[in-house]
């Protein structure tokens, strides 16, 4: 399992075409899904006139240079680091979501289309790495879902209340864990492998099929709101937002952590 190309030994039952052209739909799915979202909520005339607003209400001219190096920061700041959620346990999940979820699907790419059957040996770290990224979403997702989403007990639900907003967690979380176990069955050839094969299959389905009912979009949404973000305080507008007052917190303290919502 640790060693093996999964998807190279399920080329025995079934087609490496097919496996391949599984992996296009998905990614036209994902292609297709963001594109319909920007029409359906007009994300993409939004944000073009929030920024002609910045600039048209703006105190001073940002220069092209400046954009570049606010690209930048952006980049490693808010996409690379997520440095938006502080240092709590928050960001730490974020990143082992995100990175393992990255990785998960680097690997899958190239072991699909670089390496599709037992005849082309596949270097044994790229199913290390593969195995590696669905950990990491696992440990990032599950430590997410049961210790730091919103306490919903504090709002008089039930800690199992799901709603449409958990779909991509959920579907990312079961992708990723029956992943593993349908790789795992394979390995040592189980009958229970292709039940697992077709859940897998399914969860995955709905992960990269759900893009405009899911939070899937946010990942390409949200650096481009903080880019315009940044862009609009260097502008001087602020967005319309007054400037931060220098007073003292009310909720919470450094001794305790806010509970209420």
């Amino acid at each position: 399992m640790f060693t093996s190309n999964p998807f190279a030994a399920l080329s025995d039952s079934i087609s490496s075409t097919a496996i391949q052209t599984y992996v296009i739909v998905m990614i036209a799915l994902v292609v297709g899904g963001t594109l319909f979202d920007v029409w359906h909520k007009r994300s993409a005339a939004y944000f073009f006139a929030s920024w002609r607003n910045a600039q048209a209400k703006g105190t001073r001219r940002v220069a092209g240079g400046t954009i570049a190096g606010l690209a930048v920061r952006t980049a490693l700041v808010e996409v690379l680091t997520s440095a938006e959620f502080g240092l709590g346990r928050r960001r730490v999940a974020h990143l082992l979501t995100m990175y393992g979820f990255l990785l998960h699907v680097a690997t899958t790419i190239v072991m699909v289309f670089c390496y599709p059957t037992a005849a082309t040996p596949t270097p044994a770290v790229l199913p290390q790495l593969w195995v590696a990224g669905a950990l990491l979403v696992m440990v990032g997702g599950y430590w997410f879902w049961f210790f730091i989403r919103v306490d919903v007990a504090a709002e008089g639900h039930t800690p199992f209340r799901i709603m449409r907003a958990d779909l991509f967690i959920l579907s990312l979380l079961a992708s990723a864990t029956l992943g593993l176990i349908w790789a795992g069955l394979q390995s040592i050839e189980s009958a229970g492998t292709n039940v697992l094969l077709g859940l897998y299959l399914v969860a995955t389905t709905v992960l990269f099929g759900s893009v405009p009912w899911s939070k899937f979009s946010h990942m390409f949404f949200k650096p481009a709101a903080a880019f315009e973000k940044r862009v609009s305080e260097a502008a001087g507008s602020r967005s319309n937002l007054p400037a931060p007052a220098d007073e003292p917190e009310t909720l919470g303290s450094a001794r305790e952590r806010p509970s209420h919502y």
